[in-house]
Formats: C-alpha cells, structure tokens, sequence
C-alpha cells in the first residue's frame, strides 16, 4: 500500500468516526422532540442505575453518556435527594461509579465496532490496524484500573484529608509534606505530579505506594497486554511512516514504568516514556496517563489512556507565531530591574518549548479509563519540563469534535433566561452557519490557550509555585488568557473581536455550573477571573436578577486593556515564581468547600446563576429551535 492510499483509508476511517458520534449526539434531539420510542438506551441507564423517573434525569443522563461528563447527573441525584446524610452521600458516589460502568461499556462496545469496521474493510496497513486492535485491548485494562484508582485516591484518601483539614487546601498541603508524602525525582526534589498513591497502614499513618504496589492487579493486567501488543507488532511492519521501533520502544518503555516499584525512580522511568512517545510523529497518536487534573493534593497522574486520529485534511495554523509574537511583546514591557539576567533564562526556556511544538488536529478515535469521565477539547504534552526541554511537546486539538457536540447539545431555559433571545441567536447563528470563522476562533481561544500553558514557565515552576495548593487554578486562566492577549496584540483577526469576546463571556458564565465539581475546579476559579474582568470594565451588569451585555469599540478597548495589564502581572508573578495564591487571591477566596469571587457585583451574579443552575439547569428551552438556524 503506498501513502497516498493509506490517507484515503485515514479519510474513511475518519469520516466513520464522525457519522458514529452524529447518531450518539442524536439523542438530544430525540429529546428534545419528545420521541421517547427512540430514547431505550437512556431508559436502560436509568434502569441500571436502579433510578426512579424525575425532572431533568434524562438530559443528564444523555449529557453523561454522549458528552461524558459527571458534573450534570451528579447536580441532578443531589438536587433529588432530600436528606443530605452521609448514607446518601455515600448512594451518590456508588451512583457515580455504576453511571462509569454503564457509560464505560457502552463506549467501549463502540470502539469494538470500530476495530471491525476496519478489519472487514481491510483499512490502513496490518500494523496500524494492529495498533489501534493493540490499543482497543489495553485500553479495557486502563478502564479497570480507572475503577480503583477512584475508589482509592479521589473517594478514599482525598476525601479523607478534606474531612479531616474541613476542606482547608493549604492546611492538607502542609500535613502531606510534614509526612514526606509527596513523590520525589531520583535527586530528592519534589515533583510536579506523582505516580503513586496515599494509602493508610494498620497503624492509621499515609504511605505513598507506587502504582504497582497500590493497585496491583489492575497494573498487572495492563502489563501482560502491552506486553501481548509489542509482541503483535513485532511480527509486523510499518511501511507508511517507518515508525515500528518508535511505536515498540515506546511501548516497551511504558512497561517498565507501570511496573517499577521504586517510588524514586518513578518520575525518570515516566520522563522515558514521554521521552520515547515524543519520537512518534505518525497520525496515530496513543494517549497515556499524563494528565493529573483529578487529584489536587498530591497531583496523582490519572489511568488515561486513548488513540487520536489526526485530520488528513488539516493544514498547520499560525497560532504559534502570534503567541511567540505576543509573548515577545509582554516580556520587553514588563519592569524587571535588577532581574533582567533571571527571568530571560525562563523566557528563553519558553522561548525554546514553544519552538518545537508539533500540533495535531484531529478527533479522539478510541479513549479509554479517566476519558469516560471526560475528553478534553485540546491538549498540550508532556507536563515534564525537562522532557519538554529536550523534546518540545504536543498539542493536540479536537476542533471537529467540539463544533458537532456543540451544535448537538439542546436549548435550555437557563441560557435564556439568563443570556436573553438576541445573544442566544447571533450566537447560535454563528455556530450553526459560520464554520470557518467557528474554526477561527477555537483557534484562538483553544489551541491558544494550550500554547499559553508554555509560557512563562521554568522547570520547577509548578512546584515552586504549588505552596498553597491552587497551581492549577491560576495556571489555567494564565493559558487562556496568553492566546486572547495573542489576539489583542495582534492586527490580524480583528474582525472576529466581539465573537471571540461573546465566546468569552458564554464560556465564563457556564464555568459556574462547575463550582462543586472538584475535579475541574481550575476550569471554575478561570471562569471568576474572567466574570471579575467583564464586570469591572462594565461589558457585563447584573441588576434585579438581571445580566445585562453591552459590548461596543468603547468596552473592546477596555477590556483589551485589562487583560494586557493583568496578564503582565501574572506574568512577573511567574517569572518570579512567587505563590500561586498571591493572584488567586485577588480575584477569590475559599469559604468553606469552595471559591467564591471577592467582587461584589460579580458574586452577586454567581451566587444567583448557580442556583438557577441547581434549579432549572437541566430544563429544555422549547421557544427556540435548531431548525431556525440550519441553512435551507
């Protein structure tokens, strides 16, 4: 087979993905136009889960099947169960765990269509259909492994702590490293995330257990099929791309990872492994464990696992050159003095990383353990710095997969009450019949906001920074914000300025509906930094439980304004590397289990959205209709 034929098949395939999410992403519709005959496998959920029928279970439970998140189903079970002991708390999180069973094998029985599909077409060469077969195989070992690594880290130990400190992150963070729990390099420096796990001894201490010591069993399994995969593409070879020893040493490499057992040589044996996936340039691009959102006391790296099909079709944006522009821009400006010499070293570290990204677009092909529980829109790895010193990183972006999710999900009552008819239909004007200005501006607020993730940060950045705990929830505004200040320093695009900030202010008010979901609380304290700065230059007003927009060249030049400012001082603040709650804590403070915003107005609008959330959240809009947006 030559290359040219390989691609078509890569297009086929592709396509399929697409056309298979299409009729998943049709339950919505289903619902929303009451046809209940055509919704048995939302009623099979409900059944599994052993759930009575109430208002709002079935989108939530659509939302949690098609758009894999938990966040919806678990507002819903809290908003229905009246006494909140901790029975039922305990009932909520079983709840939550059989939702992950029934959406873990629905999914992966899909996957297993779409390793036939290929077979029984005889698409791509032997070796990748081995490859994504090999990955289709260990990935129903990672689902396993996500089950226990739940169970014990999120829902055992974490839960735990947060009992015992009353929810205090700083006093959690100060317990761990007074025991010496946190996971250590081979030179003793405490890492940025951790491959082990907190587990009590019969003496009631924490010991921090490498992943094969914690769970076992499940890390055995996945072994002997990694090990089963290598042995498959052995046999075999990669006549496309030339890239079998890339894929095998990569896969070998992982092994050793997954089973060492020495919690010192943890963070080199992993730093191999990305070091070896780095190496693979190919289309077909496998996803390990890399991430560590779900854990934000110890950064435990969670059972991640995927294939991502990259796009034959899409060609290389320039969003890298307007981030290195604007971050160019930004360093000159900033006011250093005597710390010229020391913080050029960690912009020339960025500098140099930002230089050697590879960009993927494309959609996730199978996904697999803590991917049930959510996908990611886009994505840059590795999270080790020294890696990425070496190797550069990748990002990957899922463009094609959020516009149809996006125009798949249904009307709700919420937005309009909230938002008014007039925003709701330019915005869904344009996402129904601008395609390539929607591509344009996940451009610059998504794939820029992963190229932000490199700026500005140094090796050790988000440990030295992590005193406090909240890294994480300044470093996700930092990204978002460094490809909108991409945006407004750059003169091109500008005819896009008030559907890049109608973007803003629709995703900063949805983050609200994340302020108890843990997990995502990075996503929940950017939304606050971002409703503070469109309430503080007036775009946004709220008066007798009402938001007002206004958004004219005036407020544009404002807004502009406040980011730059904001984002230089977040800058110094990295450079500097001072604590990461020094910046949070302008904008929010925790009460409580969560962060709330310290501006009135803001908070005002917080408190009142979030419990309209929690009370028609879920309730379909039936005044409006896709209809009238789909072109004739």
């Amino acid at each position: 087979m030559n290359k040219e034929i390989f691609l078509e098949d890569a297009k086929k395939l592709y396509t399929y993905l697409e056309e298979e999410k299409h009729k998943i992403n049709e339950l919505f519709d289903f619902l929303a136009k009451e046809q209940k005959e055509k919704l048995g496998l939302i009623e099979d959920f409900r059944n599994f889960l052993e759930l009575p029928s109430f208002d709002g279970l079935e989108l939530a439970l659509i939302t949690r099947l098609v758009n894999l998140r938990a966040d919806t189903l678990m507002q819903v079970l809290q908003k229905n169960i009246q006494d909140k002991s901790i029975e039922n708390e305990a009932k909520i999180t079983e709840l939550e765990e059989k939702a992950y069973i029934f959406v873990r094998n629905f999914w992966q029985k899909k996957h297993k269509e779409t390793i036939y599909y290929l077979e029984k077409n005889k698409l791509l060469t032997p070796f990748y259909r081995e490859t994504m077969k090999g990955t289709y195989e260990v990935g129903m070992k990672f689902s396993f492994w996500q089950s226990a690594w739940t169970k014990q880290i999120i829902n055992t130990t974490n839960h735990q702590l947060s009992e015992d400190f009353k929810h205090d992150n700083k006093k959690i963070m100060a317990y761990i490293k007074s025991k010496d729990l946190m996971q250590k390099d081979e030179n003793g420096n405490i890492a940025d995330r951790s491959y082990q796990a907190l587990i009590k001894n019969k003496d009631g201490e924490y010991e921090a257990k490498p992943y094969v010591k914690a769970f076992k069993g499940e890390i055995t399994a996945i072994i002997d099929e990694l090990e089963i995969f290598v042995d498959r593409l052995m046999e075999l070879e990669d006549e496309i791309y030339g890239a079998k020893w890339d894929y095998i040493l990569y896969l070998q490499n992982l092994i050793k990872a997954l089973g060492e057992d020495t919690s010192s040589k943890l963070i080199k044996s992993w730093a191999d492994v990305d070091r070896a996936w780095m190496k693979i340039k190919t289309p077909f691009q496998i996803g390990h464990p890399l991430e560590y959102y779900e854990d934000h006391f110890t950064k435990a790296v969670a059972p991640e696992w995927d294939l991502r099909l990259q796009n034959p079709d899409e060609d290389k944006n320039q969003r890298q050159k307007f981030l290195k522009s604007a971050f160019c821009t930004i360093f000159h400006s900033l006011e250093m003095n005597d710390k010229y010499e020391e913080h050029k070293k960690i912009f020339d570290f960025a500098s140099k990383t930002l230089e050697k990204v590879s960009l993927f677009i494309g959609r996730p092909a199978l996904f697999f353990g803590s991917e049930f529980n959510g996908l990611f829109s886009a994505q840059v790895v590795p999270n080790d710095e020294n890696v990425s010193k070496e190797e550069g990183k990748k990002i990957f972006a899922f463009a094609d997969e959020i516009l149809q999710a996006t125009r798949a999900k249904p009307f709700l009552k919420l937005s309009l009450e909230i938002f008014g008819q007039d925003f709701l239909s330019k915005q869904r004007k344009f996402v129904f019949q601008e395609t390539k200005k929607w591509h344009q501006i996940y451009d610059i607020t998504t794939i820029g906001h992963e190229y932000g993730h490199i700026l500005w940060c140094a090796e050790d950045s988000s440990v030295v920074m992590n005193k406090h705990g909240n890294y994480k929830n300044i470093e996700e505004f930092k990204a978002t914000t460094g490809g909108l200040v991409s945006f407004f320093i750059s003169s091109k695009e500008q005819e896009l300025k008030y559907e890049v900030l109608n973007d803003c202010i629709a995703r900063a008010v949805g983050l609200i509906s994340w302020m108890e979901v843990k997990e995502v609380e990075p996503y929940y304290c950017e939304g606050l930094i971002h409703l503070t700065a469109l309430f503080e230059t007036e775009i946004l007003s709220f008066r007798d439980n009402k938001l007002k927009i206004i958004l004219n060249e005036e407020k544009f030049e404002k807004i502009k304004a406040w980011y730059i400012k904001t984002y230089s001082n977040l800058a110094l603040l990295y450079l500097d590397k001072k604590d990461a709650n020094e910046f949070l804590d302008i904008y929010a403070t925790k009460e409580a289990k969560n962060f709330m915003p310290k501006d009135y107005q803001t908070r005002a609008f917080v408190e009142y959205y979030y419990a309209r959330y929690k009370k028609i959240g879920q309730v379909l809009d039936k005044t409006d209709k896709k209809e009238n947006y789909l072109k004739a």
